[in-house]
């Protein structure tokens, strides 16, 4: 197949770009990284520029839409824009210039990048696919953004929505700043530590990933998360023990919602306590169902 890759330089877009091509598939990689460059595919096809405007008609299989705004920081309303244009507005425009494609060229399938947030601060309520988008921001841009992905089913396209949560992995995302901070002796619970984490490790994500570009029944919501989701405090613990070091420290709610704002609230002191059925039903073993597991194979 031929696989196409926004946000292909990012910390999911290399490993899953990696994976593709070891897999014998074709990988394009787009960017919007001027000077940047990127070898996974077996010809080293690579684009830049301001996707999607600048995404040349090609003949794609399947398109993965990775690229994003970070949602780290002081969530200010400047913060909130970049982070709704980066994924609603962005995508729709993606889908919009799919349009002007030549049927034949356009991907057989869209996966779009999503996120656990849709659920919203689920307490300790089980979710799964099916279950019933939450309240938040996060959940507003999650609602938003599967809306501008899913307008491509009337280019004929199949569309799969990754609901991620914590993806974990040896050099990106949140691990390595987790890492240092516990191997420093200053970790610690967030808040009560009460609130669920979901969590998935690098390789099992992009893994989930391609099985649903090669699975032509899957459509529709994926949960990317492990089985084994767990409280902050049990995370906190868990990595505290795999590094062999202390975990005392204690971030008071009204501190982080006094420094972080709104980000505390939704992504620190809310969370969701996700089962990925869909990844489950089309058989997909994971290599790291545990967290004590996955940061045995990170440390």
């Amino acid at each position: 197949m031929r696989i196409g890759i926004t946000g292909a330089t990012g910390f999911i877009g290399r490993h899953l770009g990696l994976l593709a091509r070891d897999s014998g598939h074709d990988v394009i990689a787009y960017t919007r990284q001027a000077g940047s460059f990127v070898l996974i595919s077996k010809e080293t096809l690579y684009q830049s520029g301001n996707v999607p405007h600048a995404l040349p008609e090609t003949n794609l299989d399947a398109l993965v839409h990775l690229s994003g705004e970070s949602l780290m920081g002081l969530w200010t309303a400047e913060k909130r824009k970049r982070i709704w244009q980066s994924r609603v507005d962005f995508t729709a425009a993606l889908v919009a210039h799919l349009a002007t494609w030549k049927p034949e060229n356009r991907p057989k399938v869209l996966v779009c990048a999503s996120g656990a947030g849709f659920y919203g601060d689920s307490g300790d309520e089980p979710v799964d696919e099916d279950s019933s988008r939450g309240e938040g921001f996060l959940a507003d841009v999650c609602v938003g953004w599967e809306r501008a992905a899913l307008s491509a089913e009337t280019l004929g396209m199949r569309v799969v929505l990754l609901r991620s949560g914590m993806v974990l992995g040896p050099t990106g995302g949140a691990f390595p700043l987790l890492k240092r901070v516990f191997g420093l002796g200053l970790g610690g619970r967030l808040g009560s530590g009460k609130q669920w984490m979901a969590w998935i490790h690098v390789e099992d994500a992009v893994r989930i990933i391609l099985k649903a570009i090669e699975t032509e029944t899957v459509r529709g919501p994926v949960n990317l998360c492990a089985p084994g989701a767990v409280t902050n405090a049990e995370f906190t613990a868990k990595l505290a023990a795999a590094l062999k070091r202390p975990a005392f420290f204690h971030a008071p709610a009204f501190v982080l919602k006094l420094l972080l704002r709104g980000m505390a609230e939704e992504m620190l002191l809310g969370g969701q306590r996700v089962i990925p059925r869909v990844a489950t039903e089309i058989g997909y073993g994971f290599e790291h169902p545990t967290l004590a597991g996955a940061f045995k194979a990170l440390v």
